[in-house]
């Protein structure tokens, strides 16, 4: 896997409106069947143009037109701006969590009918997002993990906790994620910490988590929103500790470089996209036929070890090894991040990150 694969994720996770521009569709074969599916650009679209859309369209007769994703949610903004004018840019699309609430407050997606979507069963119950009434607005497509990553010179043991981050011996040795939307650090500190993500329940209780987190800024090295640049430092050894993609983390070591992924006793950060149906499209039969044929745990293992994501379904219901399935997940229950927060309290949540956190 190439490790321009983690782009797909800062894009998807920071919520940053960037270039919006619109790579020219792939159409793999012309056919009376047709259906647009819009992926996050580069690496991970070539993947799926590749390993993926060639399979279903063999399987079902329905030619896939691959959109690239614009950066963050200026997709978001792209797909309601043609709604409202009957238009479709992709029929189905890839989406953060927090897209896809900001979704459902306009009506964006078609509700997916489960009765249509046999391989559901297989999926684990977090990657079903619902409506408030309970219609589904969008099904899992991929996952992925953060997790504590550690230089193995420096650290010749593994932590086995979130709470190294806070340890004092650990003196700006740090690189951590920049934004409150991508590192999910409340969570992480709300895990550790206050008893669980319930603590953000409430105002009082992310403010609370807030001045916990804040204890962990003498150890903080860099804040870091260009990967590349806390990569090669953890590589070398110069910030020894941190969080990063636990997919990219495995690759480098497998290419000898002195580093581990370690998924801590109160989980790794489990972050991922839904596939959802715009309302303007006019292909919703095309469209759960391909969602459905992406919940196959066939499928899913074919993106373990081709993409390099974590499966929306159970493990068991995959015929993936130990190996692969360690080098993309974890038994251990994840840290879910609370998406709901980043929709709702975004401004409030980004001005006490800039003031009590990075500032």
């Amino acid at each position: 896997m190439n490790i321009n694969s983690i782009k797909r994720r800062t894009l998807l996770g920071a919520g940053l409106a960037g270039a919006s521009m619109l790579a020219m569709p792939a159409v793999l074969r012309a056919q009376d069947r047709s259906l647009k599916v819009g992926v996050y650009g580069g690496y991970f679209k070539d993947s799926f143009d590749k390993n993926i859309f060639p399979e279903f369209t063999k399987a079902t007769g329905i030619a896939v037109e691959s959109v690239a994703e614009p950066t963050g949610e200026a997709w978001l903004v792209q797909l309601e701006q043609a709604a409202r004018a009957g238009q479709a840019p992709a029929d189905v699309s890839m989406m953060s969590q927090v897209a896809m609430l900001k979704g459902q407050a306009t009506e964006l997606w078609t509700p997916i009918d489960m009765a249509k979507i046999k391989n559901a069963s297989n999926l684990l119950d977090r990657f079903v997002n619902k409506y408030p009434d309970g219609r589904v607005a969008g099904v899992g497509a991929v996952s992925w993990y953060i997790t504590l990553v550690t230089n193995t010179n420096v650290y010749k043991e593994a932590p086995t906790s979130w709470a190294a981050f806070w340890d004092p011996a650990n003196a700006d040795k740090l690189g951590l994620l920049a934004l409150v939307s991508n590192s999910f650090l409340l969570e992480v500190t709300a895990k550790t910490f206050m008893g669980g993500t319930n603590a953000l329940d409430t105002e009082e209780g992310i403010l609370k988590t807030f001045e916990r987190l804040a204890e962990v800024k003498p150890n903080v090295r860099l804040w870091y929103r260009d990967e590349a640049q806390f990569e090669q430092a953890l590589k070398s050894g110069e910030i020894p500790m941190g969080q990063y993609y636990h997919d990219v983390t495995g690759l480098a070591a497998a290419d000898g470089h002195p580093v581990r992924s370690t998924f801590p006793k109160e989980g790794g950060i489990q972050d991922s996209g839904c596939w959802a149906l715009s309302r303007a499209s006019q292909k919703a039969e095309e469209a759960h036929i391909f969602i459905d044929y992406m919940c196959q745990p066939s499928i899913q293992a074919t993106l373990s070890r081709k993409v390099g994501t974590s499966p929306t379904v159970k493990r068991e219901s995959t015929d993936l090894t130990d190996k692969e399935f360690s080098a993309v997940s974890s038994d251990i229950e994840p840290i879910i991040p609370r998406y709901d927060l980043y929709q709702t309290k975004s401004d409030w949540l980004n001005q006490k990150w800039t003031e009590l956190i990075v500032g």
